[in-house]
């Protein structure tokens, strides 16, 4: 069997489409203008900014404002800490504020809402079950506990390890009837599955481009008509007051096509991409003592999360690379951090599961000769591993 390469961590980053590349080119070079100045050059620019803002919003059915920002990280963080400190400037108090999040979040959500508690503000973090699902009877439970006078939830559509797809609609239905905020980091979901904003009934909409065949370090913050914040940079007041920067132009045009281009990936992911993980997922399952991760019809089309019993998923990750199979075993965010997954430990899963996992997630530029190779690779590799193992139980 010949050596190929296979990118399978399409949940870390995508490769940039050739025609959102073409159209982020020109602003690179000839049409190079700041978006600020008020000459025609200048112009130009803004007009291109306000030419993505449409099309992020028609795709996502956005009644409101788009912040552009460096990526998911600092839409979420804006969001988050933009809020409790628009909140207390307009005179609330600690005590009288609630953020509530799910303990599946990605790490810059966490985190926000970590350094929130430190300066003495309420968080309350609700569980996922086994299969990564957040109930919206705990959210009910929740902001039924806590007396407040202003609240955010923060519930992530999809997960970013395990691909679980939340009841979001359900979710925000719960928190707007206790007078809740809503906010979602949607950066997994764009372009695999529909994201209509009014639907889901969310005030706040988090998204990415390189998570979905366009460029690195952009992204943007939706935010209803109705919500307000509190920018958390400072200084030319850029992005409606709430961002101040000079936008990167050839990025945000970038991010714009991607939207454009969001119902052919949906189509091509519910199709090519889906029928590709069920052929990988059935595949790696009858390797024995594996089992599949995060829920079995709720998840992303693309999404393959497999724990393998008796091996280190990091020693899996390093003999699957030599074959030159690109995996991960988790969040690309967080992983040089070398610590157990906070996601996996939230769903109760085990040390020895959580030591073996592993996450695959194909894209619309694999095909099956990739899902073929794997698999006769994993085999190898998984017999292998298995052999040096420690637990002797899992040596065949």
């Amino acid at each position: 069997m010949s050596k190929r390469t296979v990118y399978l961590d399409n949940a870390a980053t995508t490769p940039v489409l050739d025609e959102v590349l073409e159209e982020m080119l020109p602003y690179m070079s000839a049409r190079y203008g700041n978006p600020s100045s008020l000459h025609s050059i200048g112009r130009d620019a803004k007009a291109a900014l306000d030419k993505a803002r449409e099309r992020i919003c028609n795709a996502l059915n956005i009644h409101g404002s788009i912040i552009f920002t460096s990526g998911a990280t600092e839409a979420n963080n804006l969001a988050i800490k933009g809020f409790a400190y628009r909140m207390l400037r307009d005179g609330f108090g600690r005590d009288d504020l609630l953020v509530v999040v799910s303990s599946i979040e990605h790490e810059s959500v966490l985190e926000p809402c970590r350094a929130l508690e430190k300066e003495g503000l309420n968080v309350s973090y609700l569980p996922a079950d086994r299969d990564g699902i957040v109930r919206p009877e705990s959210l009910e439970h929740t902001l039924s506990s806590y007396k407040y006078k202003s609240a955010l939830v923060s519930v992530m559509l999809a997960n970013n390890e395990v691909g679980t797809i939340q009841r979001l609609k359900e979710i925000a239905d719960v928190a707007h009837r206790h007078g809740a905020f809503v906010h979602s980091d949607a950066a997994q979901a764009i372009g695999k599955v529909k994201v209509d904003a009014r639907e889901l009934a969310v005030d706040m909409l988090t998204i990415s481009a390189h998570k979905v065949y366009g460029p690195k370090g952009v992204g943007a913050l939706c935010i209803s008509d109705g919500v307000r914040l509190e920018p958390i940079l400072h200084g030319g007041g850029h992005e409606y007051g709430l961002r101040s920067g000079t936008q990167n132009v050839p990025a945000i045009v970038g991010l714009g096509k991607v939207a454009e281009l969001i119902p052919r990936f949906i189509s091509l992911y519910e199709g090519h991409v889906r029928q590709l993980r069920d052929r990988l997922i059935k595949g790696i399952l009858e390797i024995p003592y594996t089992r599949l991760n995060g829920h079995a019809e709720m998840r992303l089309a693309n999404n393959a999360h497999i724990s393998f019993l008796g091996i280190s998923g990091e020693d899996l990750i390093i003999k699957l690379d030599e074959h030159g199979i690109a995996a991960s075993t988790g969040s690309a965010c967080s992983t040089l951090k070398q610590k157990e997954s906070n996601v996996l430990r939230a769903m109760g899963l085990s040390r020895e599961e959580i030591n073996g996992s592993l996450r695959l997630t194909l894209g619309i530029q694999n095909d099956e000769q990739d899902v073929d190779y794997t698999l006769n690779v994993m085999a190898d590799v998984v017999r292998e591993l298995r052999r040096v193992s420690p637990y002797s139980k899992y040596r065949s």
